[in-house]
């Protein structure tokens, strides 16, 4: 592996695999009475968050709490940042102290590509802008392993707001690495630009018409309509959108019996998914939040253990 995680670029299908693989001795500690491990013990991870999450800095605080490591966590609003300090200056503070690592969420895509050329310590993306989201495309990789078994062969689609999505980005990369076909489906107004050139360049197919897509699909995964990225019409009223890309029990019914439901969160209930598709036997969303615990302590041990270290 690469010494950071920017981009499921950044990692080939053998360390893919290998992250899933030490992801299920990791989960495994979720069921024990003392969720601990000694592996990170005197590591120092600093989780950099500036935009609001809940499942994924969530997720990596006890995935480092977990694996013994200690943990600073730190959001753009309080810190120096909002006195007019650069991000630079920010992050190399952290740096002086001792930090081994940073795990960063932020606005602006490619902004944990600049912060891994400025520090010395290990560098993870947990989201920057529209650009990737590589442990939420590897948490649910794992979650679809786990249910389905090897994912060479079979079909993803993923349905909603493409065009904001970083979720979408990193599933179509890293699902590609393991084998899998993906579809995307969105209404024009929600496909990112350029979409047929970038699905020839990496071997996805797209389409508008979610209801012929369904069918095929081993899994559907909902992406979230989001609305605090738009700023204009992008869809004329929510019954629209419901109508035409929503996951209603109406298409519920166009499922495969053994086709799971997959939504990274947070989800808009009632509008790209209804309450029937969230909470069916069929769906595998909360799976997803627990793996996402696992994979995370997986992706820390990979690039902060020493060597000789065992998981």
């Amino acid at each position: 592996m690469n010494k950071h995680l920017l981009s499921i670029n950044d990692l080939t299908a053998a360390d893919i695999t290998q992250i899933l693989d030490t992801a299920v001795q990791m989960h495994e500690v979720q069921h024990r009475d003392i969720k601990k491990l000694p592996t990170l013990r005197g590591r120092t991870v600093v989780n950099f968050f500036f935009e609001d999450s809940t499942r994924t800095r969530g997720s990596f605080e006890l995935a480092e709490k977990w694996l013994s490591a200690d943990s600073l966590n730190m959001a753009g609003k309080g810190s120096s940042l909002s006195k007019g300090e650069s991000l630079r200056d920010t992050v190399m503070n952290l740096q002086a102290m001792g930090v081994d690592g940073f795990v960063i969420r932020h606005m602006s895509s490619g902004a944990q590509q600049q912060i891994a050329s400025w520090v010395s310590g290990v560098v993870i993306n947990a989201g920057d802008g529209t650009h990737e989201h590589p442990t939420q495309a590897l948490l649910d990789a794992y979650t679809m392993r786990r249910e389905l078994g090897d994912l060479d062969g079979r079909h993803v689609v993923i349905c909603g707001d493409l065009r904001h999505s970083r979720v979408f980005r990193s599933n179509v990369l890293c699902l590609a690495k393991l084998g899998a076909t993906v579809s995307v489906v969105a209404p024009p107004t929600l496909m990112p630009d350029g979409i047929r050139t970038w699905a020839e360049r990496d071997g996805f197919t797209w389409s508008h018409d979610f209801d012929a897509e369904i069918p095929k699909a081993d899994v559907v995964m909902m992406l979230r309509v989001q609305k605090e990225r738009m700023s204009g019409g992008f869809f004329p009223t929510p019954r629209e959108y419901i109508a035409g890309f929503g996951l209603t029990p109406r298409r519920l019914e166009l499922m495969r019996d053994d086709a799971l439901i997959c939504h990274p969160g947070p989800m808009n209930r009632g509008l790209e998914i209804s309450s029937d598709a969230a909470d069916g036997a069929r769906s595998v969303i909360l799976d997803q939040v627990s793996g996402g615990v696992a994979v995370r302590m997986s992706v820390l041990y990979h690039l902060l253990a020493g060597e000789g270290e065992t998981a």
